[in-house]
């Protein structure tokens, strides 16, 4: 495939990123900047590559997952003369050796994806963590990550949590992942979702998005949660919700969702069905727990692409991506139009680091509400839709509290 081609279409979709690139390339408020990134290399995440560029930064990066680099994309990038050390399929070590060309880079900024960076300066290379003046951070799972080392008092320089922002998980975690996950699962199957028993593990936004995509496919919806209050709202959005002991003996196709580790294990393999797929849309490769899978399974072989099969004697298992990103691993992430807004957050957020990091603390910082209505207000305009806008009068009665009844 051309690399440059991807880009181009997913550009020409990226509306929003768009008009911000046009105001970057005009303004340059990303001069003399250099911006360290671990993303999933792929054609959206060129497009805001190049879009820092246009705002003056100088850009190293590299994947934040081994199998989600596409190489044409990461090729067409090198080619531009930007500093790519992505590549699909790397080893853990060659991972975090790419991760190390980055932080050698010495950026000013970095832009993280679940966090292994900001993991790593503060693990390994202490040393440059006084010249970053602040990051931003793409996924859920990273935001926790961080959230905990601002409590532990360890964060060495601030963070703007991209993925609170609303124009990112109200969309990005709902729709581009509800929509991005059964894309991979069934590039990997070619299997049919009406009528099957689907477990959605995990009821956050992602798992909300993935399991209204099911239902819309004709799928038996069943959530298995550990929070009341999602479980509740499972519930009340018409889907039968159990423990995963239960789920595990019924379920067709089971889709992890919850940013946590050991979600499915042993136990659960025992309890499946002959035949049950499993997949991942979490970021790590940690909740469903393959290393138990392969001890458990007599033999394996590789059916599909991103598809492999385990007999354990008695059934049949299959797992998808390898227990990584399903949506990544074996399609193209999420729709172009909804990266449009996620990464249009992470380039004004990059801006704002570069105008205001003096004013910020060694912490964990919400998208600023004004970037994030922004982004809502471009995406609309993009989108050729018009919305009312309070009168004076509207604007001093809800701002009083002296009017009632």
């Amino acid at each position: 495939m051309d690399g440059m081609a991807k880009i181009q279409w997913a550009e020409r979709n990226m509306r929003v990123l768009a008009r911000i690139r046009e105001r970057f390339e005009s303004e340059k408020p990303l001069d003399g900047l250099k911006i360290g990134m671990a993303l999933h290399v792929e054609a959206k995440t060129a497009v805001l590559v190049r879009t820092l560029v246009s705002g003056g930064a100088e850009v190293a990066i590299t994947g934040c997952n081994p199998l989600t680099t596409q190489d044409d994309v990461a090729e067409a990038l090198r080619r531009e003369g930007i500093e790519c050390y992505a590549r699909r399929g790397l080893s853990k070590e060659e991972y975090y050796l790419a991760l190390n060309r980055v932080i050698d880079f010495e950026p000013d900024i970095i832009i993280d994806d679940g966090a292994d960076l900001i993991y790593l300066i503060h693990e390994k290379r202490k040393v440059i963590a006084d010249r970053i003046l602040g990051a931003s951070e793409e996924t859920t799972t990273g935001v926790n990550r961080l959230k905990a080392m601002e409590r532990d008092g360890v964060l060495a320089f601030p963070v703007i949590a991209v993925n609170d922002a609303l124009t990112k998980y109200l969309f990005d975690n709902r729709y581009g992942t509800g929509q991005s996950t059964w894309d991979g699962i069934f590039r990997a199957t070619n299997t049919l979702v009406a009528g099957k028993k689907v477990v959605v593990v995990g009821y956050g936004w992602c798992g909300r998005g993935i399991a209204m995509r099911a239902k819309g496919l004709g799928g038996h919806v069943i959530v298995t949660e550990v929070d009341e209050i999602r479980a509740l709202e499972a519930v009340m959005d018409g889907f039968e919700v159990m423990p995963m002991d239960e789920a595990s003996r019924i379920g067709d196709i089971f889709i992890t969702a919850t940013g946590n580790r050991d979600v499915i294990t042993r136990g659960h393999f025992n309890l499946m069905k002959d035949g049950a797929i499993l997949a991942n849309a979490g970021h790590f490769n940690v909740e469903i727990n393959v290393d138990e899978l392969e001890k458990m399974a007599k033999h394996t072989r590789e059916l599909r692409p991103g598809l492999k099969e385990y007999d354990l004697g008695n059934k049949r298992l299959y797992l998808l991506a390898e227990g990584r990103l399903v949506n990544l691993v074996s399609g193209d992430g999420h729709p172009i139009e909804v990266m449009d807004m996620s990464f249009s957050n992470q380039a004004l957020a990059a801006e704002y680091i570069a105008k205001r990091w003096n004013e910020l603390e060694k912490r964990v910082y919400r998208m600023p509400e004004e970037l994030d209505r922004e982004v809502a207000r471009l995406k609309l305009e993009t989108m050729g839709v018009r919305i009312d806008s309070l009168t004076e009068t509207q604007k001093r009665y809800i701002s009083d509290w002296r009017e009632g009844t």
